[in-house]
């Protein structure tokens, strides 16, 4: 879902970096007051993990934005919101600074979208439905899904309100093949998860202590 340089507004970049850096300081403190130090190497491998699988994408809207797997639902269950805003944002910087996907004028949304916004859907539907009767392995399907769909729609703003195209024609393209996209999304971040959980990491209580 990365968005590529020169093509949005300065008003949508500057207000993308502004709102990107007050929530990676805030996930800086979280994480240093919160997280495991045992947690930082397992970091590492599921931002490996991501970065592969988002070197799978396809060009939408003429190379407005790429489609392809996110991977912040799968972070978010297992580290929990303010980890995995590090995770995606050292994933979204590498692909920017090292293969050009995306840009760096346009760094600030796309962190903002794929390593704040997808987390933090997932992350809403983790705790709608963490106490109800709802099996991990379709909690995690649902948030998989509504986090990519989620980032979509943001994105699909971000490229109308920049006049790169018109609202309804990027709501009506990302979001559609994104909600296709996502089911992938779901299925991986469902069949992920019960393996991860299986880990000596996530054994006794330590997962539920950082999600």
């Amino acid at each position: 879902m990365h968005i590529p340089d020169g093509i949005l507004s300065p008003t949508i970049l500057a207000a993308g970096a502004v709102v990107s850096v007050v929530v990676l300081a805030k996930s800086v403190q979280e994480s240093k007051k919160n997280l495991e130090q045992t947690a930082v190497p397992i970091m590492g491998v599921m931002a490996a993990f991501i970065f592969a699988a988002q070197m799978v994408n396809f060009p939408l809207l003429g190379a407005a934005a790429s489609g392809h797997l996110i991977g912040g639902a799968l972070a978010a269950y297992l580290f929990g919101f303010w980890p995995t805003t590090l995770i995606m944002t050292t994933v979204v910087t590498i692909q920017a600074v090292v293969f050009q996907d995306g840009g760096i004028s346009v760094l600030g949304v796309n962190i903002l979208n794929m390593a704040i916004i997808a987390p933090l859907a997932a992350s809403v539907v983790y705790k709608l439905l963490r106490n109800s009767k709802v099996p991990v392995s379709v909690m995690v399907f649902i948030a998989g899904w509504v986090s990519v769909v989620v980032t979509a729609a943001f994105a699909a703003i971000q490229l109308g309100a920049s006049h790169v195209v018109s609202y309804q024609l990027a709501l009506q393209t990302l979001i559609l093949w994104h909600a296709i996209i996502g089911i992938g999304e779901g299925l991986i971040t469902g069949a992920v998860v019960p393996f991860a959980r299986r880990s000596s990491f996530f054994l006794g209580g330590r997962e539920e202590r950082i999600r």
